[in-house]
C-alpha cells in the first residue's frame, strides 16, 4: 500500500525536497500531492510525474485544507512558521504525522500531550539551522558524554553565503534565502549567551560590532555575530553545566561592520512606513535619515554623521550598492525603511541564474575527559548547483524528506512535538545526509576556551 505525502508550499527551499521524494517514489511506494496557492512555478517535470499530483491550495479555506490533509498519511508544511499551527491542529484532528523545518512555536508546544496520546510524530526544526545544526551537535555531544566527558563549551555558527567563484562584490554576500529575513536579522530582542559562566547581553544597536572570527580550511576567514537567544537549547542539549554557550550567524569578514551602518542609520527599521516611498529615489531614501544641510551633499552628511573615513573600505561597500543613485526609485507604496533597503539590496545581491551559493556551518566543542581539557571543531561546507538547486534548498529540504520517510517506515516512532536531538532521529538522518554529500569534517585542536580577543568591542 502506498504512503501518501502532502507537501504544503512549493517555494524556493523545496527543489531538493521534491526531487528527493519523487526519486524515491517508486522504491518507497509514495504518492505525493503538492499543494500551493500558486502552482505555476512548479516545474513541468514535477507536474507530469506519475507519482505526483498538484493541487491549488489556500490554507485559509478550511474545507480545502482539511480535505487535502485527510487524504495524506503524513504532511510536510513548508509554509512560513506562523501558518504551521493551522496545519498542525488538522493533523492532530485527523491523526496525521507532521514534518516542518521551522522553529517550534509556543502554540505548537501546547499540542504535545495530545500528539503523544495519538501516537503521532510532529517533527520540527528539521531543516538546516534549525535542523542539521541540532543533529550534528548532538552526535558529538552524545559521543563525548558516552566516553565519560563533560561539555565545557559549545559554540555553533551557520551562514548562507555565495560560493567563492561567484563572490564578486565587496560585501562577499548574495541572497540565498528570504531577503526580508536577512534585512531584519537580529531584531526583536537582545542577543543573550553565556561566556565562561557569565551571562552576556548584546542589544541590537551593538550586535554587528561584537563579532567572533574563525577559519574554515580551504574557504578562508569568516566572522560570526550572536543569534538572539543562544540559551534556547541549553536544556534540550543537556548543557546546563556548560560554561560557554554561543550560537551565531556567519558572514565573510567585514560584512558586519558595513551592515552596522544601516542599523545605526535606521534603515533596517520595519515598524513604520515612509510617506511618498513609491517615487522616492535611493539617494532620497538615504537622505531621510540625515540632518538637513543647505550645502553638504548626502555623501558628506552620511560620512560625518556615522564617522566614516573616505578611505574606509566600508565606504566603498556603500558606493557599490548605488545608494546615492538619484535615478533609481524604491517603487513600493508605503514601504517601511526595511522594505526599501531590501529593494536596494536585491538589485545587487540576487544570485544569477547559473551562480551558486554556499552553506557553511561550524561547531566548537570544548570538553573535559579524564581530567584533560580537549576541543573538537566540526565544520560543514555545501556548494549549490545553481539558482534553483541551491545549497540552502539542499540542506533544508533533504533532512525534511529523509525524516518524512523514516517516520512513514516506522524507523522514527517516538511520538510528540519534537526536534531532532535523540539518537533514534539523528543517527539515521545524518547517515542518509552523508550519502547525499552533506558531510562534517572534525578536527581535534588544543582547548582554547572562549577567546575574548576574537570579539570586537
Amino acid at each position: 500500500m502506498a504512503h501518501r505525502i502532502l507537501i504544503i508550499g512549493a517555494g524556493k527551499s523545496t527543489s531538493y525536497l521534491l526531487d528527493y521524494l519523487l526519486e524515491k517514489s517508486e522504491s518507497e511506494k509514495l504518492k505525493i500531492t503538492i499543494g500551493d496557492l500558486d502552482t505555476t512555478s512548479i516545474p513541468e517535470r514535477i507536474q507530469s510525474h506519475q507519482n505526483c499530483s498538484i493541487i491549488t491550495l489556500d490554507i485559509f479555506k478550511d474545507q480545502e485544507r482539511i480535505t487535502a490533509i485527510q487524504g495524506a498519511d503524513l504532511v510536510i508544511s513548508m509554509l512560513p512558521a506562523r501558518f504551521h499551527i493551522k496545519i498542525a491542529e488538522d493533523c492532530l484532528t485527523y491523526k496525521k504525522h507532521l514534518v516542518t523545518a521551522s522553529y517550534i512555536s509556543q502554540e505548537l508546544k501546547k499540542l504535545n500531550q495530545k500528539v503523544k496520546e495519538n501516537g503521532l510524530v510532529f517533527m520540527n526544526e528539521i531543516g538546516l539551522d534549525p535542523g542539521i545544526d541540532h543533529m550534528s551537535a548532538m552526535q558529538v555531544i552524545d559521543r563525548i558524554r558516552d566516553q565519560g566527558g563533560r561539555i565545557l563549551l559549545f559554540e555553533s555558527f551557520c551562514g548562507g553565503l555565495v560560493a567563492p567563484e561567484y563572490d564578486d562584490n565587496l560585501w562577499n554576500y548574495k541572497f540565498t534565502w528570504n531577503p526580508r529575513n536577512v534585512v531584519l536579522a537580529g531584531q526583536g530582542g537582545t542577543a543573550k549567551f553565556i561566556q565562561e559562566g557569565t551571562y552576556k547581553y548584546i542589544p541590537y544597536h551593538k550586535l554587528f560590532r561584537r563579532t567572533e572570527f574563525f577559519e574554515v580550511e580551504g574557504f578562508g576567514k569568516f566572522e560570526g555575530y550572536a543569534n538572539r537567544d543562544s540559551l534556547n537549547y541549553r536544556e534540550a542539549y543537556g548543557l546546563q553545566d556548560a560554561l560557554t554557550i554561543y550560537r551565531g550567524t556567519m558572514r565573510r569578514v567585514g560584512f558586519s561592520k558595513a551592515w552596522n551602518i544601516f542599523v545605526q542609520l535606521g534603515a533596517t527599521d520595519d515598524t513604520y512606513t515612509i510617506e511618498n516611498s513609491e517615487g522616492m529615489t535611493y539617494r532620497e531614501f538615504i537622505n531621510l535619515f540625515l540632518p538637513y544641510s543647505p550645502t553638504d551633499s548626502v555623501e558628506l552628511k552620511l560620512r560625518h554623521y556615522l564617522k566614516i573615513d573616505q578611505d574606509d573600505s566600508t565606504w566603498e561597500k556603500l558606493i557599490e550598492l548605488n545608494l546615492f543613485d538619484d535615478s533609481k526609485q524604491i517603487g513600493i507604496i508605503d514601504a517601511t525603511p526595511a522594505q526599501a533597503l531590501q529593494k536596494i539590496l536585491e538589485d545587487r545581491w540576487t544570485l544569477g541564474e547559473k551562480e551558486k551559493d554556499m552553506i557553511v556551518m561550524y561547531h566548537k566543542f570544548g570538553y573535559e575527559l579524564h581530567g584533560e581539557k580537549k576541543q573538537i571543531d566540526s565544520k560543514l561546507v555545501v556548494i549549490g548547483e545553481d539558482r534553483v538547486h541551491t545549497a540552502m534548498a539542499k540542506t533544508v529540504g533533504l533532512p525534511v524528506g529523509i525524516a518524512a520517510l523514516k517516520i512513514l517506515n516506522k524507523k522514527i516512532t517516538t511520538p510528540g512535538v519534537q526536534i531532532p536531538i535523540t539518537k533514534e532521529v539523528y543517527k539515521p538522518i545524518l547517515k542518509a545526509l552523508e550519502n547525499n554529500g552533506i558531510n562534517f569534517k572534525e578536527y581535534e585542536v588544543p582547548y582554547l576556551g572562549y577567546n575574548p580577543d576574537s570579539v570586537a568591542s
